[in-house]
């Protein structure tokens, strides 16, 4: 089991009300695990952009600085190469018809 530690915080109440609601729904065991949960997703997220910054620092130390112009490239061959898996295409709308 994780060291746990008692932490006094002001937080919104809307915040406050969700942690309930969630508790209420049987979602959370306790509202502080909620809060644990919802710090813990927050310190992972920035990790992630930290690794991020640093992967793109790298590439840049060692193949020069994205341009702007590389970046849309990349969006346009993203967007091209993209799959809709919901929704409809942008292309084309798909009209429907209706059989008796």
């Amino acid at each position: 089991m994780k060291h746990k530690e008692r932490l006094t915080v002001t937080v919104d109440k809307d915040l406050i009300d969700a942690g309930n609601e969630a508790l209420a729904a049987g979602r959370v065991d306790s509202l502080s695990g909620w809060v644990n949960t919802a710090l813990a997703e927050h310190a992972a997220r920035e990790r992630r952009q930290r690794a991020l910054a640093e992967a793109i620092a790298a590439y840049e130390a060692e193949l020069g600085e994205i341009t702007p112009q590389e970046l849309a490239a990349q969006q346009r061959a993203d967007r091209k190469a993209a799959v809709v898996v919901r929704g409809k295409s942008a292309a084309r709308p798909r009209r429907r018809t209706r059989t008796a």
